[in-house]
């Protein structure tokens, strides 16, 4: 039944060719269906916002494995030439690997295989087993099987928890903590779980050499009668009266006590037991690591200060496409449960890492700015058009973007900060469909003093063809950004997909229910003819304004000419503030405002963990005089849980006790006054001057804005021999630290240190009866951590080890460790020192390879104005240029070597040469905006073809298309003005202002094109066009810079927004110049 008014008469007299739009706009503007239709779009729409992940940034898929194969005894040349390079060419033969990296060290290699983006992990896993599995004859019999370990974003922990205390042991707060632990683990969608842990209790069986030797009794023989004695196993069954029993023979160890009362040996009659050689004790092990955990200033709700407390800290993941909200929620809630339970009262817990919670707070405050746009979109609508058409713009962007996020969710996409961008960017696009089928409702609706429905669908059928064609544009603006490759290529994909789905929602929505909602709300006649009037007014303004301001420009060649000079003359001045005025800066993406960053700390190599303890204990407390800091946590001799740029760096490896990471922790970005960023660059002054003469270096680390790279600025040096390579590297490394903009230099060559080996004297271990293998296995025992096996509590979800060990600091004097005996197959005992001799040699340095070649890298951070690899990159070119008196650094083979530095490809005949490569961001900066520059050239062509299909010749799509390189005049100076950098994101905003300024052209041209069909002479038809689209015009580009204003706070995007706006304001300016003086002087071809 229709219920709309009787005077409502769909039978009057149409267009013969209705066209799609106006068939649409026919078939939807009087059905009942259209609400239940508009209800639907809304239905989806909140099951979208609800049922999509949500997280702070856009999942990309990194697959990565490392492979580990262990090479007894092999130095690191040899593994080399017998593991790594082996194994580099055959995973290299794989599809869809990017790059195969490899570090031989003595007696390991490690070969970390990097696939193309995008690809999966299950599917390159099987690849890389199968490859593998078929050429295992090629490694050989003495090296270990491969152990695969993979890595991808999904392994990235959501939540990390620190449990700390000023009371409680680090060995009681790993037992909790493993208690904890496993609880957390049943919370639904969690994955990978681990934790950085304090040290284990054990049962140290701790000997001295000397009682060793009086007692005629070796390692091996107390290591063998505390093994015999704990032991139990099923024997067998037996069957007495018809009856299966099994039976269970042997006993366990439980105690110190019962290990001390064990047997060695009988020496002369007498029993030699276990405490005559050792003492036994339950207690913790060596300190081969330590975490700690310290409260900052601006620490609240703070019961018990912390100032190096023990400390554990529990890592979570969740699973890959879960919600990493619900999943965050859900390990808090949990936690509180296990609180008073299994956490006792004196042990705190604090939320280290929370990603649902950053990803909640963003989206949340996202959702909010989508929100307000609206609002300044329907508020310019409600000025322009009146309460009617800002009602119809009011529900028809809501279920327009709500259905988009639906759309997203059957993509498999996510609710984050970039998806999000793209639907807030898009509502100032979206918006312009709605609002050109709304204005020309009312202008027809005028001129046949009707408002029947026959009208208001030939008015939709009118603006149809060129709406269409213009959402075309933007659609193929928008898309070719799409296939970006690289990480950064999945980072902004969800821009041009849900920006182009949005479109095409819009469109539909634009023919079918903004007609509808327009018919349910028209005005009144004589409301209109109140508008009319009104805009007569305006229009006769506008006339005169463009008459007086084309006219002269035709009329007058000198004037015109003038005008076009000044225009290209404007344009290349302010290219100018690019190069070399750098006025306006170039980066792949500006950091972001984080709660936290990371402090990576490297002493000489060969260091021990106390001093290295130490240096991080002093460098915490500076770091604690920082205002901001709620927290730190500082993991020595062991890895802090890895973010995604951990993950790529490889920094869950870094184990030595010469390493260390410091985790800071700041307040929430609402409740301080400086970013992130700027507190890192004072964290960086404040504590070099504690490095002093200690030799360490460190690095402070923020999260990068979007893909992660090893560092931001790096070297890759190749040459023709190992020692070339690595003096060029220590070489480059000086100049690094002489560039302006570059800081925390480093390369991944190791000083020189010391190890120690003991030399078997092959004539006195053959004639002692004594073999390399039990000399080996004397001094692993003795070496401490040498697990015997372990007592059974079965309160504790981790077991008692026994440990033996000669204490460290008996086995630290190597006259005392040379005293150790060793027995031979007569029960007789031989010194450590008769049958070889301890000599210090220097460690093998690690060999690194990429893609088959091997290698050196010499990294840097970024620092100051210019923070841009480009600046920094082109510093150390000069500083090459300029040494030796200016005439060039030489690299050791004689190379000129700022001649050999590659900035796009990776150098060729480096067997002969040194040479090096630009790598780090760089690399991502120069794929990304080469790619972004291809999709822009095959928008415009798109585009291109587009309208020279609609308008039929060649002429008229190249003036529509002329204010787009223009858009630079507004677009490079309005970065001046804000002080940004021009990033990845600019760049996107400058490529779809190429749709929108297209779109507003077509406008233009079509209607001057219809008016001079109608016989109106050029002139005066393009001025009539400038009249009546000029408030279409405007209000789309205010729509733009409404939906751009509230994304120019945050950081990352705030590049897309001034191109957006400052882009937006010359295109429309140009627009409504440039395109009327075109299609006067295409005459005859419009």
């Amino acid at each position: 039944m229709n219920d709309f008014p009787k005077d409502a008469d769909p039978a009057e007299t149409e267009h013969p060719n209705l066209g799609l739009a106006g068939v649409t706009a026919k078939a939807f503007i009087t059905s009942p269906l259209s609400l239940l239709l508009l209800l639907a779009f809304f239905a989806v729409g909140v099951l979208g916002m609800w049922v999509t992940p949500r997280q702070e940034d856009p999942q990309i898929s990194v697959p990565m494995v490392d492979i580990f194969v262990r090479y007894p005894g092999a130095s690191a040349q040899e593994v080399e030439n017998l593991i790594s390079r082996p194994m580099e060419s055959i995973l290299s033969e794989m599809t869809g690997v990017d790059h195969v990296y490899s570090v031989s060290m003595h007696e390991q290699s490690m070969v970390t295989v990097q696939f193309i983006v995008g690809q999966e992990l299950e599917s390159s896993l099987v690849k890389l087993y199968d490859k593998l599995a078929s050429n295992q004859d090629k490694i050989p019999q003495q090296a270990s099987t491969p152990s695969v370990k993979p890595k991808g974003a999904d392994d990235v922990p959501l939540v990390t928890l620190t449990l700390w205390s000023n009371k409680v042991a680090d060995t009681n707060l790993r037992l909790i903590g493993l208690d904890v632990l496993q609880s957390l683990r049943e919370v639904e969608n969690t994955s990978q779980s681990f934790m950085v842990e304090g040290r284990h209790e054990a049962l140290k069986v701790e000997i001295l050499p000397e009682r060793l030797a009086t007692f005629g009794v070796s390692l091996e023989q107390v290591a063998n009668a505390i093994r015999m004695a704990n032991s139990e196993r099923s024997t067998g069954t037996v069957e007495p009266n018809q009856k299966v029993f099994k039976i269970y023979s042997g006993i366990f160890l439980n105690s110190a006590a019962d290990i001390q009362r064990l047997i060695v040996t009988v020496a002369g009659g007498r029993p030699v037991y276990v405490r005559d050689v050792a003492t036994v004790t339950e207690e913790a092990m060596e300190a081969d690591h330590a975490v700690a955990y310290f409260t900052g200033p601006a620490a609240q709700d703070v019961q018990e200060t912390a100032d190096n407390a023990a400390a554990v800290t529990l890592a979570i993941a969740k699973k890959k496409n879960t919600n990493g909200v619900d999943v965050a929620n859900a390990i808090l809630a949990k936690l509180e449960v296990l609180k008073g339970r299994i956490i006792p009262d004196n042990v705190h817990v604090e939320v280290t890492r929370n990603y649902g919670e950053t990803a909640k707070e963003k989206v949340n405050e996202l959702i909010f700015k989508l929100f307000v746009a609206t609002g300044i979109v329907t508020l310019l609508v409600w000025f322009f058009l009146g309460w009617r058409a800002a009602t119809v713009v009011l529900i028809v962007i809501p279920a327009v973007i709500t259905t988009t996020v639906f759309a997203a969710w059957l993509m498999g996409m996510t609710i984050d900060r970039v998806s999000l961008f793209a639907l807030i960017f898009s509502i100032g696009i979206l918006v312009d469909d709605a609002i050109v089928v709304v204005e020309n409702i009312y202008r027809r609706w005028l001129m046949d003093s009707s408002t029947k429905i026959s009208v208001a669908v030939d008015a939709v059928r009118e603006v149809g063809n060129p709406t269409i064609l213009a959402t075309g544009t933007v659609i193929a603006a928008l898309l070719p950004m799409g296939f970006v490759s690289g990480m950064m290529g999945p980072y902004m994909r969800p821009i041009p997909v849900l920006g182009s789905v949005a479109m095409v929602i819009s469109l539909f929505a634009a023919f079918a229910f903004t007609p509808w909602l327009t018919n349910r709300f028209r005005p009144s006649l004589k409301s209109l003819q109140a508008a009319a009037e009104k805009e007569h007014k305006q229009a006769a303004m506008m006339e005169k304004f463009f008459r007086g301001v084309i006219t002269p420009l035709v009329n007058s060649r000198l004037k015109g000419f003038t005008f076009l000079v000044g225009i290209i003359a404007t344009f290349f001045v302010f290219m100018l503030m690019f190069y070399p005025f750098t006025g306006v800066r170039v980066k792949m993406l500006p950091l972001d405002n984080k709660p936290e960053f990371n402090v990576v700390v490297n002493m000489p190599e060969g260091t021990a963990i106390p001093v290295t303890a130490n240096l991080v204990y002093q460098l915490a407390g500076k770091l604690k005089t920082l205002p901001e800091v709620t927290a730190l946590q500082t993991y020595t001799g062991t890895a802090s849980p890895f973010n995604f740029n951990g993950l790529v760096r490889h920094y869950y490896l870094r184990q030595q006790p010469w390493q260390a990471d410091i985790q800071v922790q700041l307040s929430p970005k609402h409740d301080r006054k400086r970013s992130s960023h700027e507190i890192a660059v004072e964290a960086r002054e404040i504590l070099q001057p504690l490095l002093g003469n200690t030799g360490a270096k460190l690095q402070v680390v923020e999260m990068p804005p979007g893909p992660p790279v090893l560092q931001s600025v790096v070297a890759e040096i190749y040459g023709p021999d190992a020692n070339t390579r690595r003096q060029v590297a220590a070489d480059l490394t000086r100049f690094f630290g002489q560039a302006e903009n570059l800081g925390d230099v480093d390369n991944l060559m190791e000083d020189d240190h010391e190890v120690l080996h003991f030399i078997v004297d092959s004539d006195k271990a053959q004639r002692n009866g004594i073999t390399a293998e039990a000399i080996n296995r004397t001094l692993e025992m003795a070496m401490g951590g040498y697990v015997l096996g372990d007592i059974k509590k079965n309160a504790l979800i981790d077991p008692t080890r026994i440990v033996m060990q000669i204490p460290l600091e008996a086995r630290s004097q190597i006259y005392r460790l040379s005293q150790l005996p060793v027995t031979n197959p007569t029960g007789q005992t031989v010194p450590l020192q008769e049958l070889g001799t301890f000599v210090f040699e220097k460690q093998d340095k690690p060999i690194y390879r990429k893609d088959l070649r091997p290698v050196e890298f010499v990294t840097a951070e970024t620092t100051g104005r210019l923070a841009a690899p480009v600046y920094g990159q082109s510093q150390v070119e000069n500083l090459l240029k300029a040494a030796n008196n200016g005439e060039g650094y030489r690299s050791p083979d004689g190379t000129l070597l700022h001649e050999q530095a590659y900035w796009l490809k990776t150098p060729q005949g480096v067997e002969s040469k040194s040479a090096f490569e630009w790598g780090g961001e760089w690399t991502v900066t120069w794929e990304t905006f080469r790619d972004m520059g291809i999709a822009f050239a095959a928008a415009l062509v798109l585009i291109y073809m587009l309208i020279v299909a609609q308008f039929g010749n060649f002429i008229l799509p190249a003036i529509i298309m002329a204010p787009i390189p223009l858009t630079l005049i507004g677009i490079v100076p309005g970065h001046w003005l804000m002080n940004a950098e021009f990033t990845a994101t600019s760049m996107i905003g400058f490529i779809a202002l190429a749709g929108i300024i297209v779109r507003n052209s077509i406008l233009l041209v079509d209607f001057a094109r219809g008016e001079v069909v109608k016989g109106m002479p050029v002139l005066d038809a393009v001025i009539h066009s400038c009249e009546a689209r000029t408030r279409p015009i405007l209000i789309t580009a205010l729509a733009l810079f409404g939906g751009s204003m509230v994304i120019l706070s945050d950081p990352i995007f705030q590049g897309m927004a001034v191109s957006l706006i400052f882009g937006g304001a010359v295109a429309t300016l140009l627009t409504l110049l440039i395109i009327p003086l075109g299609c006067i002087s295409a005459g005859k071809s419009l």
